[in-house]
């Protein structure tokens, strides 16, 4: 019998946004799970109809509420993740204790599926906090919990997304922008609606004991990613490799903001590529392939970053 509850835990990020649409249209009744009711409530009410979305409020290491709530359901999809550290939102805390201990709980109860969002180029980071904390995560989820699924993607790009619209907003302000590593590092980035569709099809096709590299159509280097929103936004820039050292004074004061624009660890994980590893199975290798091309989906929301906004006359109706 198919299962139909699922408990998410990151439901109100980007992933989570686009995975409970997908989901409840698919008639599957989803639980989403939110630090903060009040705050997060409101526009997570609005991606599902009624009837299909119940909204809680929990700590996540709030273990008797966890185990209560996972008990409830049939499916456990964990979407956490930060990219910087935060007082008590620590990569160990988010990355390696939670999926370790939510993972336990899942054995114990005997869930049907566990899926572990991680990060595609973490196996050789070794010095990013980043990249140890999720790897950790990952060795832990399948010792207490083997038949646990891990999707590992690249970059996720969509118009609700910190990546391409950081960028764009960037790009759009200044004059010369600087270039780590001379701009080589590799992506393979993949549209948020095709790794929902991977994670759907995962859930129907009732795959387990799994790690999946999450990769959309195209390799990418970081420079031909910032020359490509250029384009895009009708924009022309000045792009000035960096020295590492200097690199590493910016991304020192950079992460003293609230919300960073660049960290030191990010800057340690940005040497390394961000593709297929060959270690593992990739959505293509397993018949879910990425059908979203990184310009084409860029293009439908990048007017908001040309100097006549909507009415840019080289919007695309796409």
């Amino acid at each position: 019998m198919k299962a139909k509850n699922i408990l998410i835990f990151g439901g109100s990020g980007q992933i989570g946004r686009h995975l409970i649409r997908k989901l409840t249209k698919s008639n599957y009744e989803v639980t989403a799970v939110t630090r903060n009711l009040h705050q997060k409530a409101y526009f997570l009410k609005t991606q599902a109809n009624a009837g299909y979305l119940n909204i809680v409020e929990a700590n996540i290491f709030d273990e008797k509420k966890i185990k209560s709530l996972i008990s409830k359901n049939e499916i456990v999809i964990n979407l956490i993740g930060i990219l910087h550290e935060n007082g008590a939102n620590t990569f160990q805390n988010l990355h390696n204790i939670f999926p370790s201990y939510i993972s336990k709980i899942c054995k114990d109860l005997n869930i049907h599926q566990l899926i572990h969002l991680s990060a595609l180029g973490i196996d050789h980071a070794d010095d990013s906090e980043y990249a140890k904390s999720k790897l950790e995560g990952e060795i832990n989820i399948k010792k207490n919990f083997t038949e646990a699924t891990i999707l590992r993607p690249s970059i996720v790009y969509s118009v609700d997304d910190n990546f391409t619209t950081s960028f764009m907003t960037l790009l759009n302000r200044l004059p010369i922008f600087p270039l780590y590593y001379n701009g080589k590092t590799k992506f393979m980035p993949i549209h948020c609606s095709d790794l929902t569709e991977i994670v759907y099809q995962v859930i129907s096709k009732k795959i387990k004991s799994n790690t999946i590299e999450c990769i959309g159509p195209e390799t990418i280097s970081f420079k031909n990613i910032l020359e490509r929103l250029l384009n895009l936004i009708d924009k022309k820039r000045i792009f000035i490799p960096m020295p590492l050292f200097f690199a590493k004074i910016s991304a020192a004061v950079f992460q003293l903001f609230p919300k960073p624009i660049l960290t030191i660890d990010q800057l340690n994980l940005l040497k390394y590529d961000n593709i297929s590893s060959g270690k593992y199975k990739t959505n293509f290798d397993i018949n879910i392939p990425s059908v979203h091309k990184f310009n084409i989906e860029v293009a439908k929301y990048c007017y908001m970053w040309k100097e006549s906004g909507q009415f840019s006359r080289k919007k695309q109706d796409l």
